[in-house]
C-alpha cells in the first residue's frame, strides 16, 4: 500500500504537469512557426548580434534569396539601417537592450530591379524556452503605394499650381537644408546665392486684362525663369545648383547653392533681366514686363534663412527705390545706413518723452547794422548709442512716421519759454525774436493755432517775437486748411517766413496772397559769392532780382549759409535785410546767446 498509494504515486501525479506545460509550449511554438513561415509579412529572427538565426520566405523573396541562405547573415546589410547613422545609432540601442523598439522607413533595392520603400521595425522578442537566448524579430513591410500616395499629397502641397514652381514652403525647407549642408560639407563651396524678384506692373496686368491673363503671364515668367536657372547651372564645373520657386503674388525666388561667388549671382541676375525683357505672347495678347531683383551672395556660416531672406528684401526694395527693372547687389553699409534710419525711427517717439532732445540758437545779423535782431531754434538729438545728431537725421524721419507733430510742439515751447527769458534778463535791451521751424505735416495733423496761441499765452512771450519757417515747397500752392492757419497765425501777430526759397516751383504770382512776411534764401544761393576774383554774375543777378521783389511785396529778406565777409558785403549792398551763417556763429547753447545782447 504504500508503493501505491505514497511518495510514489504522490511524484506520478505532480510530473505530468512540466510535461504538458512542455507539450503545449511546443505547439504554441509551432503555431508560431507556421505562421512565421506562412505570413506575407517580410520577417526575420535575429540575435543580440543583429545576426539572423532564421527567415520567412517573403523575407527571402524580399532580399532575392533563399531563407535558409540568410541564416548568418548580417541583417542591417540586408535592410540598409547602416546608411543612415541616426538609425544606425537606434538599431544599436535595441539590439543591446537600451531600447524597446525601432521603426524607420527605407528605400530598398528589389531583386527585380525596381526600388521599394519599406518600414523596417526590430523588436525584442520572448527568450527562447529551453536556452533563454534574447531575440530579436525584424519585419519589413511594403508601403510603396502609401509612399507614393504621400509622396503625390507632398508635391501638391509644396508646389504653386499656377506655375508649377516650388512653393513658399519648400523654398524656405531646401534653404534651411542649404544652409545646414553648406555649413558641414567640406567638397562643398560654403556658400549661398539668392535672387528674389518681383514683377513691375503686373497688378496692372490683373485689373486690366484679368486673373486668367495674369496668371498665364505668370507661368510663362516661371518657364524663362527655369531656363535662365539651367543655362547658368553646371554641375560639372562645380557651379551650383539652382531652385527656382513662386513665393507668392508676383514674387520669384532663384537659389543658388554652393555658389562660386557674387559674380555667378549677378549674371544669373542679369540673365533673367534681359529672358523677362523680351515680350510675352499670350492667347493674342502681347505683353512686355520687367523685374526688379534683389541679389545677395555670402557664406553660409553664420547665415539663416530668415537673414538671407531679409537682406534680399531689403534689396529688392533698393532696386524699386533705384528705378526698378534692375537688378541691385546687397551693400552692408547701405543696409547699415538702413537699420540706423530703422531704430532712430523707432525711438523717436520715445525720446520726446526721455528728454533726450535740445535746442541750439543761431543769431540772425542786421546786414545793415551787424546788431542780431533774432534767432533761430535748431533742434539736437543726444542720443544714447549714436552721439549727438544734427536735425537732418532725424527730422525727416519724424515726418514720415507723425513723431514731428510731438517732437515740433516740445520745440516750440522750448524756444517760446526760452526767448520769453531773454526777453526778462534783458529789459533795456531791443528783444530777439526766436524763429522755429515747422513742418506741413504739423499744421495738418495738429491744431497748430491752437498750439501756438497756448504756448504763447504760457509762456507771455509777445506775438511778433515768435517767427515760423515753413519751406517753400510746403508753402506755395496750399490751399484750404494750411492756409486758414498761416493766415491766422499771421492775424495773431506771428511771423511766417518761407525757408529755403528758390529751391521749390516758386510760384511767385501766389506768393503775393500769401500771409508771409520774410523770405530766406537758399544758401545756393550765396555760395556763389564766395569768389572775390571769380564772382559768378547770375546768381548776383537772380539774389538782386528777387530781393528787390520780396521788398516791393512788402517782405523783408534773409539770406543762410553766409560765411565770410565778402559775401556779407556783397548781399547788404545788393539790399539783403538780415544773414544767418558761420561768419557771425554757429549754433551754440542758451547761455551762450546772452553775449549778442552786448
Amino acid at each position: 500500500m504504500t508503493e501505491r498509494n505514497g511518495t510514489t504515486k504522490e511524484s506520478a501525479e505532480v510530473r505530468p504537469a512540466p510535461a504538458g506545460h512542455c507539450d503545449d509550449a511546443a505547439a504554441s511554438l509551432g503555431d508560431y512557426r507556421a505562421a512565421f513561415h506562412a505570413g506575407r509579412l517580410a520577417m526575420a529572427v535575429l540575435n543580440r548580434d543583429g545576426l539572423v538565426l532564421a527567415a520567412n520566405p517573403a523575407f527571402g523573396e524580399l532580399v532575392g534569396a533563399g531563407p535558409e541562405e540568410l541564416v548568418a547573415a548580417t541583417a542591417a546589410d540586408l535592410t540598409d539601417l547602416g546608411a543612415d547613422p541616426r538609425v544606425w545609432t537606434a538599431y544599436r540601442e535595441v539590439l543591446c537592450g537600451r531600447s524597446d523598439r525601432l521603426r524607420c522607413t527605407r528605400r530598398l533595392k528589389h531583386p527585380e530591379g525596381h526600388s521599394v520603400w519599406v518600414e523596417v521595425t526590430v523588436e525584442p522578442l520572448t527568450p527562447e524556452p529551453l536556452s533563454g537566448e534574447e531575440r530579436m524579430l525584424l519585419s519589413v513591410a511594403d508601403i510603396s503605394d502609401r509612399h507614393d500616395l504621400l509622396a503625390r499629397l507632398r508635391h501638391l502641397q509644396m508646389h504653386d499650381p499656377v506655375t508649377r514652381l516650388p512653393n513658399r514652403a519648400l523654398f524656405f525647407e531646401r534653404l534651411s537644408a542649404a544652409l545646414d549642408a553648406a555649413s558641414f560639407e567640406p567638397a562643398g563651396t560654403g556658400r549661398i546665392g539668392l535672387c528674389y524678384l518681383d514683377l513691375d506692373g503686373f497688378k496692372a496686368v490683373n485689373d486690366t486684362l484679368g486673373h486668367r491673363v495674369g496668371d498665364r503671364l505668370l507661368s510663362a515668367v516661371a518657364q524663362r525663369l527655369t531656363r535662365c536657372a539651367e543655362g547658368t547651372a553646371d554641375r560639372g564645373s562645380g557651379r551650383g545648383e539652382h531652385l527656382v520657386a513662386r513665393l507668392g503674388g508676383d514674387e520669384f525666388a532663384l537659389l543658388v547653392e554652393n555658389s562660386t561667388g557674387t559674380e555667378q549671382v549677378a549674371e544669373l541676375a542679369q540673365r533673367v533681366l534681359d529672358a523677362l525683357q523680351r515680350p510675352f505672347d499670350l492667347a493674342g495678347q502681347r505683353l512686355s514686363v520687367s523685374a526688379s531683383i534683389g541679389v545677395v551672395e555670402r557664406t553660409a556660416t553664420g547665415t539663416t534663412a530668415t537673414g538671407l531672406m531679409q537682406a534680399a528684401d531689403t534689396t529688392l526694395y533698393w532696386a524699386k527705390e533705384d528705378g526698378k527693372a534692375r537688378w541691385t547687389l546687397f551693400d552692408p553699409e547701405r543696409n547699415a545706413h538702413r537699420m540706423t534710419r530703422q531704430a532712430l525711427s523707432s525711438t523717436l517717439r520715445p525720446a520726446v518723452d526721455r528728454g533726450e532732445f535740445t535746442l541750439e540758437y543761431q543769431p540772425l545779423i542786421g546786414l545793415g547794422d551787424g546788431r542780431a535782431q533774432g534767432v533761430e531754434a535748431l533742434v539736437r538729438w543726444r542720443h544714447p548709442q549714436f552721439g549727438t545728431l544734427p536735425p537732418n537725421r532725424f527730422i525727416a524721419l519724424a515726418e514720415e512716421n507723425g513723431a514731428i507733430v510731438e517732437l515740433g510742439r516740445w520745440v516750440l515751447e522750448r524756444a517760446c519759454h526760452q526767448a520769453r527769458s531773454w526777453q526778462l534778463a534783458h529789459p533795456s535791451d531791443q528783444p530777439l525774436f526766436v524763429s522755429v521751424n515747422v513742418a506741413v505735416r504739423q499744421v495738418w495733423d495738429s491744431d497748430l493755432v491752437a498750439d501756438v496761441a497756448g504756448i504763447l499765452a504760457e509762456t507771455g512771450l509777445p506775438p511778433e517775437l515768435l517767427q515760423l519757417e515753413l519751406t517753400e515747397s510746403a508753402v506755395m500752392g496750399s490751399a484750404g486748411r494750411p492756409l486758414q492757419a498761416l493766415q491766422a497765425l499771421s492775424d495773431m501777430g506771428v511771423r511766417i517766413a518761407i525757408d529755403d526759397f528758390g529751391t521749390g516751383y516758386s510760384n511767385l504770382a501766389y506768393l503775393s496772397r500769401l500771409p508771409v512776411s520774410v523770405l530766406k534764401l537758399d544758401g545756393s544761393f550765396v555760395r556763389g559769392f564766395r569768389s572775390q576774383e571769380h564772382p559768378n554774375p547770375a546768381d548776383e543777378m537772380i539774389v538782386e532780382a528777387l530781393v528787390a521783389l520780396a521788398h516791393r511785396l512788402g517782405l523783408t529778406v534773409t539770406a543762410e549759409c553766409v560765411e565770410s565777409a565778402e559775401q556779407a558785403e556783397r548781399l547788404r549792398r545788393i539790399g539783403c535785410d538780415t544773414g544767418q551763417g558761420w561768419l557771425y556763429s554757429r549754433p551754440v547753447a542758451p547761455d551762450r546767446v546772452a553775449a549778442l545782447f552786448i
